[in-house]
């Protein structure tokens, strides 16, 4: 029988142990970095004693939603989850506008002076003024305890820019933008009604970015942030995580200190999820740009 026009020839018996040795290793990665995300998600539904014990390892031991209870009573946890959201979406938008005004210029091939300016921007992503210097630029434009400390010193970052320009630059043809402007179109109309649309791509994934760092974000607040009522979900969690400073989320006159030792481990998972669980949620809409704008923007130049 004739083989198959344009079938592929079959595997050899090398290629075959080298796509089972590839599986088994990926497959192993995936275990070492899944598993650590699965165990905080069991043992925050499991009784703090069995937590401790350390009888769980694949199903949750003695269900049990105390912890999240706790979490969902604590007003600072809820406050600091609203401030988050704030400075996350505002921060965001803010970002991402101002790459995209800093980027679309520069891959312009009509602006004069691009490369420079490229050089000096990408010579920020190797030297910087240093914290202190910072402090006191923020300090002197009365930024200080303020949500603006928080968003303006890293409104743009060096490497989203060369990214979202790079993008700019291999994929949009530059004749359909020469073609617009000879219809009169305006800059900000080809940049806001052709460029844009055609790079939602390279967007998501510097938007993703960006809402990533503010989500994670807690040092800028440790040193700009003197009102509590300001601090964003990261500052608590650090207070709960790192100094342990459980009185807040404990009834400390009615509980013992070992009761008090229990609550403790299933509130860190509980944290944990709760925290985590907005941009788990963000990833997978944003997950089919994510591959492309990356490409796109970062392996072309």
């Amino acid at each position: 029988m004739a083989k198959a026009i344009g079938s592929s020839p079959p595997a050899s018996r090398g290629d075959r142990l080298f796509d089972a040795a590839n599986k088994l290793l990926l497959g192993l990665l995936l275990v070492l970095i899944a598993y650590p995300l699965y165990f905080v998600v069991i043992a925050s539904f499991s009784d703090s004693t069995q937590v401790l014990m350390g009888h769980v390892f694949l199903l949750p031991e003695g269900f049990s939603l105390d912890a999240y209870a706790r979490v969902l009573r604590n007003h600072d946890l809820a406050l600091g989850y609203r401030n988050v959201l704030l400075y996350c979406a505002v921060g965001t938008l803010v970002n991402v506008a101002m790459t995209v005004a800093g980027a679309y210029p520069l891959s312009r091939r009509d602006f004069a002076g691009r490369r420079i300016i490229m050089l000096l921007i990408a010579f920020t992503m190797f030297f910087g003024g240093g914290i202190i210097p910072t402090y006191i630029v923020v300090k002197s434009l009365g930024l200080v305890n303020s949500m603006w400390a928080l968003i303006l010193p890293g409104a743009v970052s060096a490497w989203n820019l060369i990214i979202m320009r790079t993008f700019f630059q291999h994929a949009i043809p530059i004749e359909l933008q020469e073609s617009a402007l000879l219809d009169g179109c305006s800059n900000i109309r080809l940049l806001l009604r052709i460029v844009l649309p055609l790079s939602l791509p390279v967007v998501a994934v510097v938007a993703l970015y960006y809402a990533v760092g503010h989500w994670n974000s807690y040092f800028p607040a440790l040193i700009y942030l003197s009102d509590r009522s300001k601090y964003p979900l990261q500052m608590f969690l650090r207070e709960l995580l790192v100094q342990n400073q459980l009185q807040t989320m404990m009834e400390t006159d009615s509980e013992t200190m070992a009761q008090q030792a229990k609550v403790a481990e299933g509130l860190k998972y509980a944290v944990i999820v709760v925290s985590s669980l907005p941009m788990l949620c963000l990833y997978p809409l944003l997950q089919r740009y994510f591959v492309k704008g990356v490409m796109v923007g970062a392996v072309k130049g």
